[in-house]
């Protein structure tokens, strides 16, 4: 048994999803569960939706999905033939789900809404790819995961009910593997026991896929990526970053936790819980081994660079002048939970606490509101955190320069360097 992810870059256009179909060629004699995320743009296209729709410009909400829509209906004319009309009558549910709510008005958090609207990418998505797969003899079964995936409500950021889940994998995923090779279902999304959608975080697919392969004691999961393997940086942004072939799980889960966009930060626990192996693959040039993360310490590693843009520095200010390290930090901790957002990097003084946040709106401004009672409170934003693993001086002069550092600090292995450019 294997576990396969194939991420929005791979099915982005028709010729993409042909290729699938030609890497899955050599697969289909082989038990796989396959995760496939939203198509290329869709999550953002999406994501535009439902803030339109919480502005209260629900035409605009309407008509940005309405080119979702075309999309993916154009997309379908190219691929399935034979059971066209039965895909598009699948779409056309998937549609349903959300315009009926689009034709409401907001009453609940933005997060909820965001949920209900951008899990339509993942069932769209892989309604298209199941039916082409079978129609080119990759013959596969469709679910619905969040038949599947219970979890709480924490809307944008669910946690799984594993015992739940389990239950559902062994009673109604393992038996399908008795008629099916490869069965086929999304990633990022589940549903609360009262059945609204729920997304498990951004780019939460990996994670799924590795719930997956811990539920079904899987020996490997693979993503399938538009790179070699994991590189030192996002090529993205750094042109001459470099591949790295072999990695530990302790190594990958640091990435993750300071913002690398290579695999999702919950996504190695649940393999490292069975030993499971993480194969990261180019769906570009499959013929390439990609690299290999598993158990065993690799030494000797390149620096990693990590860059988040859209940062937020917020500084607290005891009103009181009472120590941060007595109640007041404790008290802001109890905010964090609350507006659920989690600072990348935090510093303290006698009487304030400096924190470096992701930048959304809508939490920032929570969390300032919440905790202007007990402190001052400063926010900066525009600014930029730079993580480097294994660093060394040269690296960090060369990334810093023309910065205006505001925030550093440092360990034997990582420097983190919150920045913004210099004024000239």
């Amino acid at each position: 048994m294997k576990v396969f992810k194939f991420g929005g870059a791979s099915i982005s256009s028709i010729e993409r999803i042909q290729n699938v179909g030609n890497i899955l060629q050599s697969y289909k004699k082989e038990k796989i569960l396959i995760i496939i995320s939203a198509m290329g743009k869709t999550t953002n296209a999406l994501e535009k939706v439902a803030e339109a729709f919480y502005q209260g410009k629900k035409e605009e909400a309407l008509q940005l999905f309405h080119q979702v829509k075309e999309s993916h209906l154009n997309t379908l004319k190219y691929l399935v033939m034979l059971n066209w009309l039965q895909t598009e009558n699948q779409l056309r549910d998937f549609f349903t789900e959300v315009e009926w709510l689009l034709h409401d008005k907001p009453v609940r958090d933005f997060d909820y809404y965001y949920d209900q609207i951008v899990c339509c990418g993942e069932l769209l998505s892989t309604g298209i790819v199941s039916n082409y797969l079978n129609e080119i003899g990759v013959e596969n079964k469709w679910i619905d995961i969040r038949d599947i995936f219970r979890t709480d409500d924490n809307f944008r950021d669910a946690a799984i009910d594993w015992s739940y889940t389990q239950q559902k994998v062994t009673a109604n995923i393992l038996p399908l593997f008795e008629e099916n090779n490869i069965i086929i279902t999304q990633g990022f999304i589940g549903a609360t026991d009262e059945n609204e959608n729920t997304t498990l975080g951004r780019e939460g697919s990996d994670y799924s896929a590795a719930v997956f392969a811990n539920m079904l004691d899987a020996e490997s999961q693979t993503i399938w990526k538009d790179v070699e393997g994991v590189m030192n940086a996002d090529p993205k942004q750094f042109a001459d970053a470099q591949f790295i072939k072999a990695l530990s799980y302790a190594e990958v889960i640091e990435m993750a936790f300071y913002g690398a966009q290579v695999i999702h930060p919950k996504t190695i626990k649940p393999l490292q819980n069975k030993n499971i192996s993480l194969h990261v693959r180019c769906f570009l040039k499959p013929q390439l081994t990609g690299t290999v993360i598993c158990n065993k310490p690799v030494h000797d590693l390149l620096p990693i660079i990590v860059v988040k843009e859209k940062q937020v520095l917020m500084q607290f200010t005891a009103k009181d002048f009472s120590f941060i390290e007595e109640r007041p930090i404790s008290y802001l901790h109890e905010l964090f939970d609350q507006v659920k957002i989690r600072p990348n990097l935090s510093q303290n003084t006698a009487i304030s606490v400096f924190c470096c946040l992701d930048d959304w709106l809508e939490k920032i401004e929570k969390l300032a509101l919440a905790a202007s009672d007990l402190f001052d409170v400063q926010i900066e934003k525009g600014l930029t955190l730079l993580t480097i693993r294994h660093y060394n001086e040269t690296i960090v002069k060369e990334l810093t320069a023309n910065k205006t550092e505001l925030l550093s600090q440092k360990t034997k292995d990582t420097i983190q360097v919150l920045m913004k450019e210099a004024k000239r």
